[in-house]
């Protein structure tokens, strides 16, 4: 039997040969987010002209996504599992299509033969002493991507951090791109008066001990910032990005009062800077797990003190959330939230967060509204949410009627809105 060594030297070949395995029509899965391998990706796109009907299948690019732009859609049909800055215009403009999916059942799109793989284009790191590579930065339903495609495609670059986990063998990749390449990064988000003012409420939600499940952007990171007092916290989350970091180097996150995994910082992605890949390259704290692991509910609900902390764009006076939608618009996606909602949920001592800005456009609308925008989908319903927070208060609706419900959103709107939607909650019977 030939060696890993002698079987990585035969597999390996230029981003341009690579890519010639792609075939007219086949379904590509492409590594998620900051993970993605983008050498891999300009070298596809490249092929345009001699490609018709190939499917690319990701949730969010934070890479261009070449393959998305006006002209490319008789040559690639890209399908979102989660919209993105780079490929929302194409979804709005009916170039590309969008497939709800809460994160956690990914996997089995491509397990189940729903979305069978022809291809999967991903980023490892070079092998180990046993000819394993690491998924790096992304893991999410990346591996079950690897596990299911017909021809695995992996850019191996070095400069991808090393995380414990889920890990790949040599033998079972096709074809090796060595090719170093810089990350993408993710830039911290400015966090403003709002953000510190919800995020400062979010914390005093927070028990010492507790396990955080935090989304992206400045809500979430301005949570971070007043957390310092805390004790011994852990992290079970999807992601987690460079605020982590600086609450575990000052030894406020543990993981050590963990029910599971106790230990270690649990994620199936990560999307930060380099400080964050510096921090978590062969740190035997970090693991990244599948999706269908990190985000089941069942298994977050085996957390105690599970906190779960997710964002909106809007939340109407019944409680039902959009978080993903304007209006019509695609404007992201589903990703973890109700994984985590519904698993903090049946948590011993768990709580569920949703947090935003009491207004949008300038404080022009308020984000706390009698209805849905027409158009919108409700992201999680009523019966799912417990906490929303906006920069002047808390409500709790957890075991609330509808009147309450009511009466504790009109409370944290906006103050400039609270009469018209009181009025408006009249004409519904709301109050």
């Amino acid at each position: 039997m030939k060696t890993w060594q002698e079987t990585y030297k035969n597999k390996i070949m230029s981003p341009r040969q690579a890519v010639q395995a792609v075939k007219n029509g086949d379904r590509i899965v492409v590594g998620h987010a900051c993970g993605e391998p983008t050498v891999l990706v300009e070298a596809l796109t490249e092929r345009a002209p001699e490609l018709a009907n190939v499917e690319i299948v990701h949730m969010v690019a934070m890479g261009d996504a070449p393959y998305a732009r006006p002209g490319m859609e008789d040559n690639f049909r890209h399908n979102a599992l989660f919209v993105g800055k780079s490929t929302r215009k194409a979804v709005e403009e009916q170039r590309a299509d969008y497939t709800p999916c809460f994160f956690s059942e990914i996997p089995r799109l491509f397990k189940n033969n729903i979305l069978p793989v022809d291809v999967v284009l991903l980023q490892v790191t070079p092998p180990d002493a046993d000819g394993y590579c690491s998924y790096g930065i992304s893991a999410d339903y990346t591996v079950a991507g690897a596990e299911c495609a017909k021809t695995v495609i992996a850019q191996v670059n070095s400069r991808l951090p090393r995380t414990g986990g889920a890990k790949l063998s040599v033998r079972d990749i096709d074809i090796l791109v060595p090719q170093d390449a810089e990350l993408i990064e993710l830039p911290p988000p400015v966090i403003g008066e709002v953000e510190k003012r919800i995020g400062e409420q979010i914390a005093s939600l927070v028990p010492d001990g507790a396990t955080l499940q935090l989304g992206i952007g400045a809500i979430p990171d301005a949570v971070l910032l007043f957390l310092g007092n805390k004790k011994e916290l852990g992290i079970h989350s999807e992601m987690f990005s460079d605020g982590v970091v600086a609450l575990a180097e000052a030894g406020v996150i543990t993981n050590r009062q963990k029910t599971l995994n106790p230990g270690k910082f649990i994620a199936t992605f990560l999307m930060g800077t380099r400080k964050l890949y510096d921090f978590v390259h062969n740190n035997p704290a970090v693991e990244l797990h599948p999706a269908d692991y990190t985000n089941d509910p069942f298994v977050i609900a085996q957390h105690d003190r599970m906190i779960s902390i997710n964002s909106a764009l809007q939340v109407d006076l019944m409680g039902q959330v959009n978080a993903e939608m304007i209006g019509s618009r695609q404007f992201s996606g589903i990703g973890g939230q109700i994984d985590f909602i519904r698993g903090a949920g049946r948590s011993k001592q768990g709580i569920s967060i949703i947090a935003l800005p009491a207004t949008a456009a300038g404080g022009k609308i308020s984000r706390i509204a009698c209805a849905l925008d027409e158009g919108a989908a409700v992201s999680t319903s009523r019966n799912d949410v417990h906490y929303v927070v906006t920069e002047y208060g808390m409500a709790d609706l957890r075991g609330k009627t509808l009147r309450q419900r009511a009466a504790a959103l009109i409370a944290i709107a906006h103050p400039d809105f609270r009469a018209a939607l009181t009025e408006q909650a009249k004409q519904k019977k709301l109050l």
